[in-house]
């Protein structure tokens, strides 16, 4: 029984190609309940596909200029998402299971004028394709959510970073300089991307544990006590504690927890040596060491950046990696008129 042309359609688009135009207006009737576009020429078709969406494509083997196995190697140079079934006037006709294989067809029928057999394709079709929608909404949807709750979490985090430079005004603009100095030096060393990302984040977020440091210690103008050297020395753990919760900061948590190691094992809060210190822990303690030193203390005046220089040259191989001070050297003076702008540095 034929169905109703007036029928409300489903929302799937289906492209026949067949050079038989009877074979495309029973195919169209037959499957009414879609939107059905034919053609019968098959390199008009590809064009189509170029230029609009489509579901499915019921695309017959034998055509001129092309058959259909050439429609789809061109397709598949563009598309690899269309659901393929490929119509044969005889199954002797198909072409080999390799190519079927090779151009992932996902079936294959003999044209029949009852199209039992099609109509089960496609509707298996359909709902492969509806399932391939849900699990694409879903995955949006996931990573959106997780995008939401990325930002979320950064803000918060970015509250506390403000914090502790809102503490002490010696400090101020202190994890921007320093994010901005592991950079360079992670350009200068050919890192990814990715990597620099994670880097400049680690950067900025080197000291966040200062928020459970009181103000007292942080803004002392004299000389630590022991004990209260000690307070300091806890900021890198209660920063890791800090971000350890949350999973997108795990990345972060080395350089955070592993910013004071020294090259000769001697830093804290692991006393790690060498290469046991993560290596953008290494980068992070070059960049935070010399924005140290070329910034205002309460105990003492800033150092220029040629005697800072000159200090990090003197304790390479023992609180830095000789290699990170050397690609930092090259950074600088290849970046000087750039880092000048954008710090101010005074050399």
């Amino acid at each position: 029984m034929r169905l109703k042309d007036n029928v409300e359609k489903e929302d799937y688009k289906i492209i026949v190609v067949d050079d038989e135009p009877g074979i495309i207006d029973a195919i169209t009737m037959f499957l009414n309940k879609y939107h059905v576009y034919g053609y019968t020429n098959p390199l008009e078709a590809i064009e189509a596909v170029k230029k609009e969406h489509f579901d499915l494509m019921l695309l017959d083997f034998l055509m001129m200029p092309i058959h259909g196995d050439q429609v789809v190697e061109e397709i598949r140079k563009f598309n690899n998402t269309l659901y393929i079934l490929l119509l044969t006037g005889h199954k002797d006709l198909a072409p080999p299971l390799e190519t079927i294989k090779r151009l992932d067809i996902q079936g294959y029928c003999e044209k029949s004028s009852k199209f039992d057999q099609l109509l089960l394709l496609v509707e298996s079709g359909i709902k492969s394709i509806a399932q391939m929608r849900l699990i694409k909404e879903m995955n949006e949807q996931l990573v959106e959510a997780n995008a939401q709750l990325k930002d979320a979490y950064y803000g918060t985090i970015e509250s506390l970073r403000l914090a502790v430079d809102a503490k002490d005004s010696y400090t101020r603009g202190h994890s921007d300089r320093v994010s901005y100095y592991s950079v360079l030096i992670g350009k200068q060393l050919g890192l990814s991307e990715e990597d620099l990302d994670i880097l400049k984040q680690g950067a900025l977020f080197h000291d966040v544990g200062k928020i459970g440091i009181p103000d007292a210690i942080l803004q002392k103008p004299g000389k630590l006590t022991d004990d209260e050297y000690d307070d300091i020395k806890n900021h890198p753990s209660i920063g890791a504690k800090i971000l350890g919760p949350a999973k997108i900061f795990e990345p972060l948590i080395p350089m955070v927890l592993h910013h004071h190691e020294r090259y000769d094992g001697r830093g804290y809060p692991g006393g790690l040596k060498g290469e046991e210190i993560p290596f953008m822990a290494r980068i992070v303690c070059v960049a935070d060491s010399f924005d140290a030193m070329t910034s205002d203390r309460a105990y003492r005046p800033r150092f220029t950046v040629v005697k800072a220089m000159e200090e990090m040259e003197n304790c390479k191989g023992t609180q830095f990696d000789p290699e990170l001070v050397d690609a930092f050297m090259i950074a600088m003076k290849n970046n000087k008129e750039q880092v000048i702008k954008d710090l101010g540095l005074e050399y």
